[in-house]
């Protein structure tokens, strides 16, 4: 059964971003940890976390997804940019916890020039400072589209990092459909040949949460620009392709497409309707 929501806003508080998710026909939303271009985050209250947690449970939520900032840079060697994305970090992984969200999901970093060897030695310090290890909340690295001196557009760099974090039982994979398709993994054309490389370096047990973006940009462009699904460069039929996909199937997707909550309503609503007619559903 496909489960799927959209990024939703957090500006009138958590429960309303999950009663805005319901109203929209989704099972499931991802939000943002924090102010995604500054530092900012509100604290909720008992009345707020209660009211969150009925409607999840009362509805039956796939697992909800935080995304962490994008001021956040593990990569980074300047001090006062990787000081704030260790606490950053720290702080939200365990906020997030505490809030009962089950999933966590962060961009891996740029390296400004460093290098990819010395950004993903940074990366994995932080997060080894980060993590404790009692946490139930998984985090989670996205595939990244390879723009400028981004970390994370190759399998074999988000298998680097893993492999230098201490407790690797809290760490996953967010399979971006836009970025994997911009780094140059043809999911349109031969996604099967896409999967057994990432089970061959990484696993795909390590997959847990899938972004279903189209791109705007071609096929390899380096390039992170998100589009409506069915209407970019990779197209309905491969998407679909991914929807349906054995190995990733009972994953839950979150669409993160240039659309308001109308349109994402929609979206999540074509999306089904075309599953149906297809007999995917």
């Amino acid at each position: 059964m496909l489960r799927i929501g959209t990024h939703m806003s957090i500006a009138g508080g958590i429960a309303k971003a999950a009663e805005a998710t319901v109203a929209m026909g989704a099972d499931t939303m991802q939000i943002f940890s924090r102010n995604p271009r500054g530092s900012g985050f509100k604290v909720y209250g008992e009345e707020e976390i209660r009211r969150f947690w009925e409607i999840r449970d009362s509805h039956g939520f796939a697992p909800i997804l935080a995304h962490a900032p994008y001021t956040m840079n593990l990569a980074s060697e300047k001090e006062e940019v990787y000081t704030f994305a260790c606490s950053t970090l720290k702080e939200d992984v365990a906020r997030m916890d505490s809030l009962g969200i089950d999933l966590f999901v962060f961009h891996p970093g740029s390296h400004t020039g460093i290098g990819i060897e010395k950004g993903i030695d940074n990366i994995v310090r932080g997060l080894n400072a980060g993590l404790t290890g009692q946490e139930k909340i998984r985090v989670l690295l996205e595939t990244m589209s390879g723009k400028g001196t981004e970390i994370g557009s190759r399998f074999e760099e988000l298998k680097a990092i893993l492999e230098g974090v201490t407790h690797k039982e809290r760490m996953g994979i967010c399979l971006d459909t836009c970025h994997v398709f911009s780094a140059g993994y043809d999911i349109r054309k031969n996604l099967e040949k896409v999967l057994e490389e990432f089970d061959r370096i990484l696993g795909l047990d390590l997959l847990r949460a899938v972004h279903l973006n189209d791109s705007k940009m071609p096929f390899a462009a380096r390039k992170d620009r998100h589009e409506v699904t069915g209407e970019g460069e990779i197209g309905w039929e491969a998407l679909r392709r991914v929807i349906c996909h054995p190995s990733l199937r009972d994953l839950p997707f979150y669409l993160e497409t240039p659309l308001d909550d109308a349109g994402h309503k929609e979206e999540i609503a074509k999306i089904r309707k075309k599953l149906q007619e297809e007999g995917d559903l």
